[in-house]
């Protein structure tokens, strides 16, 4: 059987980097949810967003997001006007269509005013006067103009769009307007175009969805282009503000596919909203995590200098080995990602300039696996790294294993220089479905099938289905027959799910199981809560195995533990051994270069390939995993003489220092950055290691603190000591205060665990969880206000951290919470979908961001 070629061709470049797939729709909450870093490291260009104190659904307020969003390299939010309005279609207010509009038109000039007060910002707002109008205000059903499709009569709409684009750029002559926002490329569309040519009203920027596959997207895009050559416009910038379906989010194989198609069409595009705002459609976890999706989106984002021919084994077919590439010259790399197949595949690179990469290529493959809908991953696995020959102007990599559910990059670089080649990441693994494992006792169901190429509403899993039982009052034991190559310390990772809203979770949050190994060392294992049924996370635990066949077990019951209280399905089961090492790396060559910096792969000491020469304000900046919150142990590897600033997160940390240095980190995704201060500063590598115990911390029990108001203490079995601290908000009166110390004046963080299970009613089929936000005062200064996203239950727990300026001794942290005004400072929103609450909050721990100096 014929094995699947992928081909590359450096030598045939196809343009510059776009960068365009990774948008979202309703992907940001607010300032803070997603977090800053979480934003930047997944590159988000574009952000489709609500109207202003729209009541669509709750956050995602686009004047709320904008600051934030560009300050983490956004750029441009796309308001839709008509989510201003409840309801899908709209319920947009008046007995007739004439009376609709007006109301309409009312509002949007509000909208544009708002904007207007925004200064510079102003320039990164695109109005999108209309949504699938088609199917909302002018097609045919209650809620629409006339209940005429415009597809029909096109006269109403047009007449429409006319007016708010006037009125638009009556109130500013340099906004950008985006239309029609179809739901698809329909026929149709040549008629509006041909009127708003006419008429002196066509988009800045023309826009519909692509809910369909990854083929279509190339092939819509191309006719869309084939129709503005006919008529004479544009071209005009396109982003397909809505694509993907539920199966295809999250999973880093399904979504490299369209990434191909939407980044070889130089277009851009925003992820669909199908589930819950503010978690960049499935990538981010709670506020500062990643999942397998944004380590793809972060590969994606660092793609650099022009893209090359890519040839698929079967061009623009979906659910088959597509990929993007792109080759920097300056840079001398080539980069590609791609996945979409399992098995076998030759991945072959020709074109090989030798004068760019010379006779041998450093190559580093890497994979980046599915982790779930809300299940966080510590970042791309490491499968080869070594030198490969170039032969004939040609390197190629004979793949096995693939896995249709990863996505994969191959990072090319000049070879010969005496890099020492790297392991791989893991030793061994192995995956284990559980409708595959053996069940017994009462409760048995073998659910699904899930999504599929044929049923893409649902989403995805592993094999397909799932299992259920482990719920309150059951006796029933899932049993994995598992074999292991060799002694060792084994990851065990379960994927599963506990609906949030389900009967049996409702009372209690998080189901709990009971692992054990061959019958023996009992764990209590709590599973992942998501918004809807089959919506994955993952609970790891580690156990030590020897070498051979064992069997490991979750029950509902444990004689010595308790039993399983909640409901719980789970997917699959995944055995990991890795080699013991001291600190994970992060190659200089292949981290983000800024003002300046270039790679220089004559140092033969580097720990790579080449290493990273910064001039005075030369920048390279890392993406690096912690696992939790809390201090790392930190090692920026320099080659020669230089001096250089350090930057976690935006907070300036003094000098790099050589040598390795303790930091805190946040769990999750941190933006760590080194800047030259001085001239040619040479970067080999960062290095991030466990801690050492050298930042003093210290924890504080909510419960402990001065309680005013309405705030208490309240029973929450999963909070630390079951008490927690609720009630906190709905006024300045209702507070929490702690007094907290620390060992030297300066910056900290302050961890906060967690719990809000808000929710407010759904107008259709999103989910809508609420992020509470506390307002945070340090010694009676103006309070910093942190926003916390959902943790799908009020027992089930999670951290935060947030950076205050402590002084040396003892200081005092109150939290207060209101209820937050509209953008007028005035109204409120009806329908309860701003909380006047702050999250129910267990424990706070503190921690310096640095060793002083």
């Amino acid at each position: 059987m014929a094995v699947d070629r992928l081909t590359v061709d450096l030598g045939t470049e196809t343009g510059p980097f776009h960068g365009g797939a990774g948008g979202t729709l309703y992907g940001l909450y607010g300032d803070g949810v997603p977090s800053r870093a979480v934003i930047e490291g997944m590159y988000v260009r574009t952000v489709t967003t609500k109207a202003q104190d729209g009541v669509q659904h709750p956050g995602a307020d686009a004047l709320e997001i904008l600051p934030s969003f560009v300050a983490a390299g956004g750029r441009d939010v796309y308001i839709y006007c008509p989510d201003i309005h409840r309801g899908f279609p709209y319920e947009w207010p008046g007995a007739t269509g004439a009376e609709r509009l007006a109301t309409y038109l009312a509002s949007v000039r509000r909208q544009v005013e708002q904007v207007l007060t925004l200064g510079a910002l102003k320039s990164h707002v695109v109005y999108v006067p209309f949504n699938e109008p088609e199917g909302n205000m002018f097609g045919t059903e209650e809620w629409s103009y006339d209940q005429v499709s415009w597809r029909t009569e096109p006269g109403p709409y047009f007449a429409a769009w006319q007016q708010i684009h006037h009125l638009i750029k009556s109130l500013d002559p340099e906004a950008r307007i985006a239309g029609p926002n179809t739901c698809e490329l329909y026929p149709e569309i040549r008629g509006f175009l041909e009127f708003a040519k006419e008429q002196g009203v066509l988009p800045d920027v023309m826009t519909w969805h692509e809910l369909s596959s990854p083929d279509e997207v190339r092939t819509n895009v191309a006719k869309y282009r084939q129709l503005e050559r006919e008529l004479g416009i544009g071209p005009l910038p396109v982003n397909l503000n809505e694509y993907a379906h539920n199966y295809h989010l999250s999973v880093p194989g399904q979504m490299i596919q369209w990434i191909a198609a939407v980044e070889e069409s130089k277009v851009d595009a925003d992820m669909a909203y199908w589930n819950i705002a503010g978690n960049l459609n499935d990538s981010a976890v709670e506020a500062n995590k990643g999942n397998g999706q944004w380590w793809l989106f972060n590969a994606y984002g660092q793609l650099t200098g022009n893209t090359v021919r890519v040839t698929a084994p079967h061009p623009n077919v979906q659910y088959t080995l597509q990929g993007v590439a792109t080759l920097d010259r300056e840079k001398r790399q080539s980069r590609v990602v791609f996945g979409g197949a399992a098995g076998a595949a030759d991945l072959v690179v020709e074109g090989v300039d030798v004068d760019v990469f010379g006779a041998t290529v450093h190559a580093r493959l890497l994979e980046i696996p599915w982790s779930g809908q809300v299940g966080s991953s510590e970042g791309p696995l490491r499968l080869l790294d070594g030198e490969l020959p170039v032969v004939d102007g040609t390197v190629t990599l004979f793949l096995t294993d693939l896995d249709a559910m990863s996505a994969y990059q191959l990072i090319l670089a000049p070879g010969g220089n005496g890099a020492e080649p790297l392991p791989p990441s893991l030793v061994w693994r192995r995956t284990y479905e559980a409708e595959e494992a053996t069940y017994t006792g009462s409760g048995y169901s073998r659910n699904g099938p899930e999504g599929s190429p044929s049923d893409v509403d649902k989403f995805a899993t592993s094999g397909g289905f799932h299992v259920g039982g482990l719920r309150t009052g059951s006796d029933g034991v899932l049993n994995f027959d598992v074999e292991v190559p060799r002694d060792g310390t084994y990851e065990v990772r379960v994927f599963a799910n506990s609906h949030n809203l389900a009967d049996l979770v409702r009372e209690h949050g998080p189901t709990n199981v009971f692992l054990r190994v061959d019958g023996e060392r009992p764990r209590e294992l709590l599973l992942p809560l998501g918004y809807k049924w089959a919506v994955w996370g993952h609970t790891d635990t580690q156990v030590d195995l020897t070498a051979g066949p064992h069997r490991i077990t979750l029950a509902a019951r444990d004689p010595e533990l308790g039993t399983t209280e909640g409901d719980a399905v789970i997917d699959k089961l995944d055995l990991i051994l890795r080699e013991d090492q001291d600190s994970e790396a992060y190659d200089v060559e292949y981290a983000a270069l800024g003002a300046g910096a270039r790679i220089d792969y004559g140092h033969l000491g580097a720990s790579g390939p080449g290493a990273a020469v910064l001039p005075r304000g030369g920048t390279v900046t890392f993406w690096v995993h912690a696992a939790d919150d809390g201090e790392a142990t930190v090692t920026v590897d320099l080659l020669g003489p230089g001096e250089g600033l350090l930057t976690v997160n935006g907070e300036e940390l003094g000098s790099v220092e050589r040598g390795s240095v303790p930091l805190f980190l946040a769990g999750g995704i941190n933006k760590v950055t080194v800047t030259g201060s001085s001239e040619n500063l040479v970067v080999d590598r960062l290095r991030v290691g466990p801690s050492r115990g050298l930042l003093p911390t210290s924890a504080y029990a909510a419960e402990e603190g001065i309680l005013t108001g309405t705030a208490k203490t309240a029973a929450h079995s999963r909070a630390t000591g079951g008490k927690a601290v609720d009630g906190i908000g709905a006024g300045p009166g209702n507070a929490l205060t702690l007094t907290v110390t620390a060992a030297r004046a300066g910056r900290h963080a302050l961890t906060i665990r967690y719990s809000n299970g808000e929710q407010a009613p759904a107008t259709h089929y999103n989910p809508d969880p609420i992020c509470r936000h506390a307002d945070i005062a340090v010694n009676g200064v103006a309070a910093h206000r942190a926003l916390f996203p959902t943790t799908f239950h009020f027992n089930d727990f999670r951290h935060l951290s947030v950076p205050v300026t402590l002084d040396e001794g003892t200081n005092t942290v109150t939290f207060t919470a209101d209820e937050l005004p509209d953008f007028d400072g005035r109204s409120t929103n009806p329908y309860g979908q701003r909380s006047a609450h702050a999250p129910v909050i267990d424990q706070v721990t503190v921690t310096p961001l640095a060793r002083p100096a």
